[in-house]
């Protein structure tokens, strides 16, 4: 399945039904009067969280979506009928904001959410109904209300309990295989990760899902990369766990390239909670990473846990820190807050 995380849809409600005119003709009835009914409810357009989906792409195929309008009112009494709504189904962690991307519309987090977006105009009166004893024959009706219509744009923030940050080749991928139900693909290249990736993992009777995001590398906040339009599906997380990988040129700097790129990034991803991971300690020996784990500290780090995605050492105990950081539950369902992104729209782009 294709990843999509932002998406741009047009709205259309609903217009409501116009009011019947008609008058009553019957045999052996000499005064019929008026018998126009009222017009139908138009649909509304309903957003609802649905489980199962984690991506957009829908929406890259189907972008204008509009709602059915109200029946017409009918002689004999008889009014139009009411639409049916129109439900779009988007994932759990889907924004809505509007189409300068600057206000935050609807933003659903949990699943079964649905909100009434867009309302059908309401049916038009028919004449039946401006019946009056000083109006005994009147012509008069109301065409409905007319139908509301706009453009958002929709963008995807993965809800995960744990997310992995790291460079590229940090060994991400192959961590969160190990530790998970993920697939994520593996490669001895830079980039291997193009999109998040979603893992479930399971550790000592409890559960909570784990995000990849691709590499960062120096500047990506502005632009270079691809690991700056993802780190929005980070921002819900509770925890954060950096990978560093043992064999880079200098891990301290490494570290510090991805601090710098989530301070330059903001929405609170500087001040979340962070456990250091001094990653592939199986390509050393216990020397150097002890070493390596000595300049982390030094540079800022509070605790380093040196382990080895390939070969499962030490990943245990980085499983044990992140359950401090979890609440006590055993279900795979996600309960990140939701935070206040009225702001996070402003610094991402359109495909």
């Amino acid at each position: 399945m294709h990843f999509l995380d932002q998406a741009k849809i047009h709205l259309k409600s609903g217009a409501g039904g116009p009011g019947g005119v008609s008058f009553r003709r019957e045999k052996y009835v000499e005064y019929g009067g008026p018998d126009g009914g009222n017009g139908g409810k138009g649909g509304d357009i309903v957003f609802e969280a649905v489980q199962g989906l984690n991506t957009l792409i829908d929406f890259r195929y189907a972008q204008h979506f509009k709602a059915a309008r109200g029946g017409h009112g009918m002689g004999r009494d008889r009014f139009g009928k009411g639409a049916d709504d129109l439900v779009i189904k988007v994932p759990v962690g889907t924004q809505v904001f509007d189409e300068d991307r600057e206000e935050l519309l609807a933003d659903f987090t949990e699943v079964g959410q649905r909100l009434v977006f867009l309302e059908g105009g309401m049916g038009g009166r028919g004449n039946a109904s401006y019946k009056s004893s000083t109006n005994r024959a009147p012509r008069q009706h109301q065409p409905g209300e007319p139908s509301q219509e706009m453009s958002v744009w929709l963008r995807l923030k993965l809800l995960a309990d744990v997310g992995l940050l790291g460079l590229p080749n940090a060994g991400k991928s192959t961590f969160i295989n190990a530790v998970s139900n993920a697939k994520a693909k593996v490669g001895h290249y830079a980039f291997t990760t193009l999109v998040p990736k979603l893992g479930v993992v399971h550790h000592k009777g409890r559960e909570f899902v784990i995000a990849d995001i691709p590499g960062l590398i120096e500047g990506a906040a502005d632009g270079a990369g691809i690991g700056d339009r993802f780190l929005g599906h980070i921002e819900r997380c509770r925890v954060l766990i950096h990978l560093i990988d043992i064999a880079g040129e200098d891990p301290a700097a490494a570290m510090q390239t991805v601090l710098d790129e989530l301070d330059a990034y903001g929405e609170g991803l500087e001040d979340k909670p962070r456990l250091v991971a001094l990653n592939k300690v199986d390509l050393g020996d216990a020397e150097l990473a002890e070493a390596f784990a000595g300049e982390l500290l030094e540079a800022g780090a509070d605790e380093v846990f040196a382990m080895s995605g390939a070969t499962g050492q030490g990943i245990a105990p980085l499983l044990d820190a992140v359950l401090s950081y979890l609440p006590d539950r055993t279900s795979t369902e996600t309960n990140a807050a939701p935070v206040d992104d009225q702001e996070a729209a402003d610094d991402w782009s359109p495909i």
